[in-house]
């Protein structure tokens, strides 16, 4: 039996330099060598399919950036790379046709963003009803920002669309901090006792925060619509983790600019 070890793999890791810090610690990225012969991205730029394709042949993995287009041709041009792995949740810009007609396994990495995003959502609601960043915004410009109580999270009401992975962490937080927590989502069900699974009508109406997690897909396509916005409360905030073709912008603009709701991020 032949068995390939990490001195016969190569590994590309297509982040450009200032993107990888980011995304990996130096002992993540040591320890991505130990696997095989690592070329990295110094460029400092995202590379184009072309740019890709040159610096990808030989390689028997390409770890990718987010914005990395997977095209067709790539697969094609590459026959010798046995696996595509993606550092996104989606695999959306991903040619999956053409990656299983040239055997290449194709991996995203759904798992890694769950606290992240949640905490981000957080951090959000904090900032959206503390108005943190605005009186910052306002002391850097010169101007005396205007002395603001802001709104406790502890006693307001978060609904959450969607109840997938990110969702059931951020409900946990949203509880950790003392708030009323209401979940939307027909393909799902909420076991948890301390959570109210509910209509996407009743969250609407009842949340003081209003968080867009479900799948973006054909279903879900400007979810967050005039008529959604509408519904919230005109104290409320909205906050789209997820992504933005569930949110009809248009529509988000004008409940902003005519004070249908509070805020958005």
């Amino acid at each position: 039996m032949n068995v390939r070890t990490p001195t016969d793999r190569t590994i590309l890791l297509a982040h450009p330099a200032d993107v990888r810090r980011n995304y990996f610690r130096p002992e993540a990225v040591e320890a991505l060598g130990r696997l095989g012969t690592l070329r990295m991205n110094e460029s400092g730029a995202e590379w184009n399919t072309d740019q890709l394709i040159e610096a990808a042949g030989g390689c028997d993995v390409l770890v990718a950036y987010r914005e990395t287009p997977g095209e067709g041709r790539l697969f094609d041009a590459l026959p010798e790379l046995k696996a595509y792995v993606r550092c996104a949740v989606d695999i959306r810009n991903i040619d999956l046709a053409a990656a299983s007609r040239n055997g290449i396994l194709v991996t995203h990495v759904s798992g890694v963003f769950i606290s992240g995003v949640a905490e981000w959502t957080i951090g959000v609601m904090i900032d959206l009803g503390r108005k943190l960043s605005t009186s910052i915004s306002a002391y850097r410009s010169g101007r005396t920002p205007v002395a603001l109580v802001g709104t406790e999270l502890r006693g307001a009401t978060v609904g959450v669309i969607g109840y997938g992975r990110i969702s059931r962490y951020l409900c946990d937080l949203a509880l950790a901090f003392g708030m009323r927590v209401l979940v939307a989502d027909p393909f799902a069900k909420v076991e948890d006792g301390r959570i109210e699974q509910t209509s996407m009508e009743l969250l609407l109406a009842e949340s003081d925060y209003v968080v867009c997690l479900a799948v973006a897909n054909a279903l879900t396509e400007n979810l967050m619509n005039a008529e959604a916005f509408a519904l919230m409360k005109p104290s409320a905030y909205f906050v789209n983790p997820s992504r933005g073709n569930l949110v009809d912008e248009a529509a988000l603009l004008d409940a902003l600019v005519c004070k249908r709701i509070s805020g958005a991020a």
